[in-house]
């Protein structure tokens, strides 16, 4: 049997997995892969309006994903730690491995129906 895992490991857990539940934020995620980028640039891109995107831009920060700096009345961010984009493709992975197995039950009754 494993060890009970302690709650302050859970809620940090808790607290990534919660700001990667959103569209909006994995878009953000993507768009600062190249780099860090002003606000300026990240609304227009996200195309939401600026509250909703500072919003999320606020979850992220927060949960330790993205770093930011300002100069001058400018925000900029950037991804702070790019393991997160190793977390995703562990992510997409598994999405693949899911749809392979709908697709193998979408063959069968293919075949069921045809046969």
């Amino acid at each position: 049997m494993g060890d009970k895992i302690s709650r302050g490991l859970l809620r940090s857990r808790e607290r990534t997995f919660k700001a990667l539940s959103d569209g909006t934020r994995l878009e953000i995620i993507e768009y600062l892969k190249d780099g860090e980028r002003c606000v300026c640039e990240i609304i227009p891109h996200i195309g939401k309006a600026q509250s909703t995107t500072s919003k999320n831009l606020g979850i992220l920060f927060r949960a330790g994903i993205l770093d930011k700096r300002e100069d001058g009345k400018k925000t900029f961010y950037r991804i702070k730690n790019p393991e997160i984009f190793r977390l995703m493709k562990d992510a997409d992975s598994l999405n693949l491995k899911d749809l392979a197995s709908v697709s193998e039950t979408v063959d069968a009754l293919r075949r069921a129906i045809e046969g």
